[in-house]
């Protein structure tokens, strides 16, 4: 993977491959965080499209897993929507040697939790995401709500609103508990809320060399955000003709 631009360091207008720490550094979260920082995480078609059959493994490639994996090491808590978490039958947060002593280098947990978000709380109890997991989940819900089940299985609830979850209380919530860097990973519709909250601090964006045609939907889905928010574009990494873009919230 090599990085477009900003030019790599070292070197004289070249393009060295990227290290583990050169991309720790580019991905990293800034320091000191007081609140929660929201990064969100998407691969996407050139076309456009979020998904191949309804899933996003196949736009994937290996560089945008290796950013994938390293958003997790990154933070502090993964977020996602109950729809993804169901389609993409997740599991807890993995660990090895190397993740662990990159985690206790930054001052973080071991294992970071999944938060993932239900206005119904219908989520499995005996799902991968209760039963093959180093840390209990955590279910950001709203009042109405059963979560009894899902709390009998070990998982964390935390309450942020009554029809609908209110996401800027969810961070808040999360915030209070040390959660504060927050690794996005979707879907569509979680985007789109968090969007429209304007709770999105950066966008790390993978563009697959890939037609895909229609069918597919967008990597936001919801209302429209209005008016549209201004990203400045932080990065820009390739390999294979994958496209990783990096855009952070505008500051002027």
């Amino acid at each position: 993977m090599r990085s477009v631009w900003p030019p790599s360091p070292g070197g004289s207008g070249g393009t060295p491959p990227l290290s583990d720490d050169d991309l720790e550094r580019v991905y990293g979260y800034p320091e000191p965080l007081t609140g929660s920082f929201v990064q969100v995480n998407f691969v996407a078609s050139a076309d456009g499209a979020a998904a191949v059959d309804e899933l996003s493994a196949g736009l994937s490639h290996p560089a945008d897993k290796r950013v994938f994996l390293l958003a997790r090491n990154l933070a502090d808590v993964v977020l996602v929507g109950a729809g993804t978490a169901r389609a993409e039958d997740y599991r807890g947060a993995r660990s090895n040697p190397d993740r662990a002593a990159r985690r206790a280098r930054l001052g973080l947990a071991p294992t970071l939790p999944i938060a993932v978000v239900t206005r119904s709380g219908a989520l499995d109890p005996g799902s991968r995401l209760f039963t093959d997991t180093a840390v209990p989940p955590i279910v950001v819900t709203t009042t109405k709500a059963d979560t009894g089940a899902l709390a009998e299985a070990g998982a964390s609830v935390l309450t942020a609103g009554e029809d609908d979850v209110d996401l800027p209380r969810a961070l808040a919530m999360l915030a209070e508990r040390g959660l504060r860097r927050v690794d996005c990973e979707g879907g569509p519709a979680l985007f789109g809320a968090l969007a429209a909250a304007d709770r999105v601090d950066q966008l790390c964006l993978t563009v697959a060399p890939l037609l895909t045609g229609g069918g597919a939907g967008r990597i936001a889905a919801g209302p429209a955000v209005s008016p549209p928010r201004r990203l400045d574009l932080a990065s820009i990494l390739v390999e294979d003709g994958f496209t990783l873009l990096r855009y952070r919230r505008a500051t002027g």
